[in-house]
This record gives structure tokens, C-alpha cells and sequence, in this order.
């Protein structure tokens, strides 16, 4: 009965988490970029597009990830790191998966059909215990955190700010 009790506990406060993250998200993205999970990407080959600020990046990013930054996103410098074929699976991500819907939603508009934006970003990705690097290519636990706010989203890892 115990370990019932314990699982049940468990999943309610995944899903809780998630209903949360759904809110946080449906609150600022259009949702016009379909959304991959973390699962989903770590079985998958695609191009990683990472759509935060450069010392966002080299705090840690997932491996073989291209900084594409946002705030000063330039979606020409961008195509020319990308194939030519407008197929090709790209995944951009971000934090939590805000900034990288609108870089990710320019791509669509450049007629890339194969792109999404990764749901709950790299903050999802560490919380799923899946591995990130530094600029070195060595593992990590560290994560920038954007600032305290955005933080508590984090809960696995060691936050930077």
C-alpha cells in the first residue's frame, strides 16, 4: 500500500509540474510551432538550434547544439549555418521553450517544414536528468537560470545567474 501511495505521490507532482509549465507556456507562446518533449529528442537526430544569449550558452548547452541567440537573432546568419534541404529536422530550444517558439517560428517562415521547439527547453532536459555540456564539451550540472525568477523552474542541476 505504501509504495502505491509513493508512486501515486510521484506521478501527481509530475503532473502537477507539467499542468504549471502548460500554464506558464499557453500564457506567452502562440503555439504556432509544434512542440517536441525531451524524451522524443534524445531518441531523435536533429539540428539543435539554442535560442538564448551566448553566456547563457556557455554555461551549458545540449551536445552539438549551434548558438543562434535571441535578442540579437539574425535569421540570414542563421540559414547559412542550416542545409539547404527545408526538411531537415531542426529543434530549437531555450530555457524553457519561449524565446526558442519565436526563433523557431521564423524558420517556418524561411519554409522549413520540419522544425519545433522543445518543450520546457533545457530546464526540461536536465530535470529528465538527460546530460549537458560546458564550452569545453565536458558534462555539466550547471545551468543558466536567466535570474531567480525563471529559476524555479529549474529543479535539477546547479543554477547560475
Amino acid at each position: 500500500m505504501k509504495k502505491i501511495l509513493i508512486l501515486f505521490l510521484l506521478i501527481s507532482s509530475v503532473s502537477f509540474g507539467q499542468k504549471k509549465l502548460d500554464k506558464l507556456l499557453n500564457k506567452f507562446n502562440k503555439n504556432n510551432v509544434p512542440y517536441i518533449s525531451v524524451d522524443s529528442l534524445a531518441t531523435t537526430n536533429a539540428i539543435l538550434l539554442d535560442a538564448r544569449e551566448t553566456k547563457e550558452y556557455k554555461v551549458s548547452h545540449l551536445n552539438n547544439a549551434i548558438c543562434v541567440g535571441y535578442d540579437y537573432f539574425d535569421v540570414t546568419k542563421t540559414l547559412e549555418k542550416l542545409p539547404k534541404d527545408k526538411n531537415a529536422k531542426i529543434v530549437v530550444y531555450c530555457s524553457l521553450g519561449i524565446r526558442s517558439e519565436i526563433v523557431a517560428d521564423k524558420l517556418i517562415k524561411e519554409g522549413y517544414t520540419n522544425v519545433y521547439n522543445l518543450y520546457g527547453g533545457i530546464f526540461e532536459w536536465k530535470n529528465n536528468n538527460y546530460s549537458i555540456i560546458d564550452t569545453l564539451g565536458n558534462k555539466t550540472e550547471k545551468v543558466h537560470t536567466f535570474n531567480k525568477d525563471w529559476s524555479k523552474w529549474l529543479k535539477k542541476g546547479k543554477k547560475v545567474y
